[in-house]
This record gives structure tokens, sequence and C-alpha cells, in this order.
């Protein structure tokens, strides 16, 4: 899988810097991404009896230094390891945690890790550079354990809700809730400061679903955590769910308006394209406003 939109320039070493660990709750750490391309937020949950550590970053030897700092935190607790979804900067590390923490993901993500990984770390080492070095020697991951409908996590004096959301980001995604805590991971169903990212690349992958992923966004912004860890970006409150729920609906809206009016797809993207730039001129990541469109063309139901 080739095809996409791919960087003009060489990406920045997607490198994870675990010295810069935050707790944001008791036994609540993350690891921040530091606005750097391609590398994720990075929880680790504590409970009395065992530590889940969510998403690992891209490759063994970024998924080393978070599996190092895990082992620090547990203690001689239990591992566990899970992911928000399959993409590479987000699961393509969890091999170095093999015979070291139980990894469980829901079974739309175990069906795409199989389905579609290998295609995506075909494309992603086509970026080239540091990436492409991240992912010397990698291989999509097989979860050791797999649930269906939903799945509590007891830790010990702490129970972690993994729930899969249907079509979204991708058709695997999953949150993760900390409730004590009042906390969620959204992987990349949430970012802040940058445009949302449509993984819509037909024919390979049309998984994407800007209808879904604005009912899931619906719902999670209903429940109004207290703290919101995007997939990449800032951490922050319920106001991260709010606002790419109205990102999405902004694209949606626009986009369908002109649908109805028969304008071309091209032209739909150039005036939407535009129009946004122009309401968020501050955002990073205009690459993925055309996919949006795309994507959202297909859903039109006219």
């Amino acid at each position: 899988m080739t095809d996409g939109p791919l960087p003009d320039a060489p990406l920045p070493d997607p490198a994870v810097r675990t010295a810069h660990v935050q707790e944001i709750a008791p036994d609540l750490l993350v690891v921040p991404n530091r606005r750097v391309q391609l590398v994720p937020n990075i929880g680790i949950i504590g409970g009395t009896r065992a530590v889940l550590v969510v998403d690992t970053g891209m490759g063994t030897a970024n998924a080393e230094q978070v599996l190092a700092l895990a082992h620090e935190v547990a203690k001689g607790r239990r591992l566990y390891l899970t992911t928000t979804h399959f993409h590479p900067e987000h699961a393509f590390g969890a091999q170095a945690f093999a015979d070291e923490a139980t990894y469980l993901v829901n079974r739309a993500q175990a069906d795409d890790l199989k389905a579609k990984g290998p295609g995506y770390l075909e494309m992603f080492r086509g970026f080239g550079g540091p990436v492409a070095d991240r992912l010397d020697g990698v291989r999509p991951p097989t979860p050791d354990l797999v649930y269906d409908d939903a799945h509590d996590l007891d830790l010990g004096g702490r129970t972690v809700r993994l729930r899969p959301t249907g079509r979204g980001h991708t058709r695997g995604d999953q949150v993760i809730e900390v409730p004590d805590a009042g906390v969620l991971f959204t992987g990349d169903l949430a970012e802040t400061g940058q445009f949302a990212i449509f993984p819509w690349f037909p024919p390979y992958d049309t998984d994407v679903s800007g209808v879904g992923w604005l009912s899931v966004l619906e719902r999670l912004a209903a429940g109004e955590p207290r703290v919101v860890v995007p997939g990449h970006g800032d951490l922050g409150g319920a106001e991260v769910l709010a606002d790419v729920r109205d990102y999405l609906r902004e694209l949606r809206d626009e986009t369908w308006r002109r649908r109805d009016s028969a304008m071309s797809e091209a032209e739909i993207v150039t005036e939407v394209r535009e129009l946004l730039i122009e309401r968020h001129p501050e955002w990073e990541g205009r690459e993925w406003i055309e996919p949006g469109v795309g994507c959202l063309c297909a859903e039109h139901s006219g």
C-alpha cells in the first residue's frame, strides 16, 4: 500500500522520550508525544496487582523504552498491554512486550492487525529515513487475548474499561477509560492542534467513516471525562472531544452541502479546504482535509 498523503520532506525521528513522563492521577502516567509526528501519547495505568500500558510507540527500540519504564513503575506487578488501534506508531512495538506482558485488544482491532497490518508496515517503511529505520525488523503483532463486546480489566483496586467504539478513525478503534480518575484514552479518534486524520486510501483502505466517527465523538463527549488523552497532541478536558466533534460536523456539513449541488469532488475539495484552513489557520495536518472530503463524499446518501 503506497497511496495516500505521503510526506513532501523526510519526517523527523518518531522517538518516544520517556524522560518527559507526567503523572496525571495517582499511579497513572502519560508519556507525552511533545507534538512530534508519528509519536503517540502513551499511558501507564497502575493498580495494586497489575499495570496496563496503552500504546507502544513505533518500533521495538521505542517500545523497549516504554517497557523499561513500565517495569520500573510496576515493581513486580503483572504487566498488560493494549493498543488504541492498529496503526504502526500505536501498535507496531508490541513484539518488544512478548513474554513480558499480556497483550489484549478488541476483536475488530485484532482483525485489522492481521488483515491490514502488513500493508501499513510497507507503507510506513516507504516514508524512508528514520521512520523506516524504526521499523527495521518489525512485524505486525498478534495479541495474546482478544475480547468481543467489552472488557473490564481489574488491576487491583482499579478497574479499567476497554471499549470498542465501532467504525471511526479505523474499523477497530478502542477507547480506554479509567473511571476512578476520570481519564479517557481516545487514540486517534481525538487529537489536538490538527485536522482529523482520515486514512482514506481507496481502493486499499476505506474503513474510516466520517459519519461513524462523528457518532462516536458525540457519545464520548456526553461522558464528560475529566482528562482526555488524545492520540496525538496536548492533553485536555472534555473540550478536546467537543472540538473534534464540532470539526467533524463542520467537515460533513460543508462537504455534503456542496455534494447536494452536484459539484465535482475536486471542486468540493478546493472550496472546503480553503474554508477550513481559513477557520483553523493554526492547525497542522492540512493534507488530511482532502481524504476527509473524499470519505464523506462516499458516505453522502444524496
